[in-house]
């Protein structure tokens, strides 16, 4: 998979931007707030149909209406052109190929791995935080999966709304027997294909860390399940939990068991990552878990997805950065990267180089020539 081309129309602060890229590494470079991450943001939202904004309408350049996002790509050797309109009014309006797309349907059509100083800190934050990245990470490779989620959490929030009623006095808690069966049966789906998941993730991380660290360091990830024992006999044991705490949960009108409570958990060399590890191992886990991300989307896919690397050079010192600079050249895989400081690379010419400014892009090779 390669992205050839992307045009952007009042795009948060770019204005007009379009831009061909090279099957290869893409460098932006810039100061603080002039669109990088604007840039890197809209690719990941083409991706994954979700930003940092929390409405659409947030996407939209200051004083304008809607804005539009292009972008060509090959995937599996086939050309597609997807386009992408946000408005401060309207709903969101996705083509693939001219063809219309519901926002459920965008996610797998252009994948790509993101990778920000945010991650960094992801062992240290909300287990929401890891969950996001592990639901991401297989949305992309298997639809049916999105799916899946998608129904759990929506039996999750029905289950929770029954169960306030309940409590106060306006449901039966007998209602709740055929949403606990449904959850039962969606939850055993989603947490069986996160384990077969984080069981493929740990294989390559742990290649990936033993490299990163000179073979000094084992890394372990671990799927939490939170209020389960066991993976056998999911939807049973489930079901079972579920009924044993039923009144726990309409107390508390929540409910305290399933996919979205779970966790993930990182071991080095057998000590938990969040309570005792250091800023170098935070980096240097952070890095393997990214480039086994790519690993595990092209063992599922095919294909590398896009990599999406907004402003880590600075948070990488010269011996990871250089390890991850040959990785990506070796590999060929298709990269953005932002920076501010033409330093983190190498003396030495290659890939394609933009300058952002104030949200204008431009190619180097454009601006030498003028």
């Amino acid at each position: 998979m390669h992205v050839t081309e992307i045009s952007l129309t009042d795009w948060r602060n770019l204005s007009a931007v379009k831009l061909s890229l090279v099957d290869a590494i893409n460098i932006f470079l810039g100061l603080n707030a002039q669109g990088k991450t604007n840039l890197i943001e809209s690719i990941n939202f083409a991706s994954l149909g979700r930003s940092r904004a929390s409405k659409d309408s947030e996407l939209v350049r200051w004083g304008k209406d809607s804005a539009l996002l292009r972008i060509k790509f090959f995937r599996r050797d086939i050309a597609h052109e997807l386009a992408i309109e946000v408005s401060t009014t309207k709903r969101r309006r996705i083509l693939l190929d001219a063809n219309p797309l519901k926002p459920r349907e965008l996610i797998g059509k252009l994948n790509s791995v993101l990778f920000s100083p945010e991650d960094l800190f992801m062992f240290k934050g909300s287990p929401a935080v890891r969950r996001k990245f592990l639901d991401g990470e297989i949305s992309q490779a298997s639809p049916v999966y999105y799916a899946d989620l998608s129904r759990h959490n929506r039996i999750v929030d029905q289950r929770n709304n029954l169960l306030k009623k309940i409590r106060d006095g306006f449901a039966r808690a007998a209602d709740l027997e055929l949403w606990d069966e449904q959850l039962a049966v969606v939850a055993e789906k989603v947490i069986s294909k996160r384990l077969d998941a984080v069981n493929k993730l740990n294989l390559l991380a742990n290649l990936m860390q033993r490299k990163i660290s000179s073979h000094k360091e084992n890394l372990s990830v671990v799927y939490e399940m939170h209020g389960l024992d066991s993976a056998e006999n999911l939807a049973e044991n489930f079901l079972a939990k579920l009924r044993e705490r039923r009144f726990i949960d309409i107390k508390r009108g929540a409910t305290g068991l399933g996919a979205h409570l779970d966790d993930l958990n990182f071991f080095v060399n057998g000590k938990e990552l969040k309570l005792f590890g250091s800023q170098g191992q935070l980096r240097t886990v952070a890095l393997a878990i990214k480039l086994s991300e790519l690993q595990f989307l092209k063992s599922e896919t095919g294909e590398y997805p896009l990599l999406l690397l907004d402003d880590v050079m600075s948070e990488l010192d010269a011996t990871r950065r250089e390890m991850l600079l040959d990785f990506l050249r070796r590999e060929k895989i298709q990269t953005l990267i932002t920076a501010t400081d033409r330093a983190y690379f190498p003396a030495k010419s290659f890939g394609k180089i933009f300058f952002v400014t104030a949200g204008n892009v431009v190619d180097e090779r454009e601006l030498f020539n003028r």
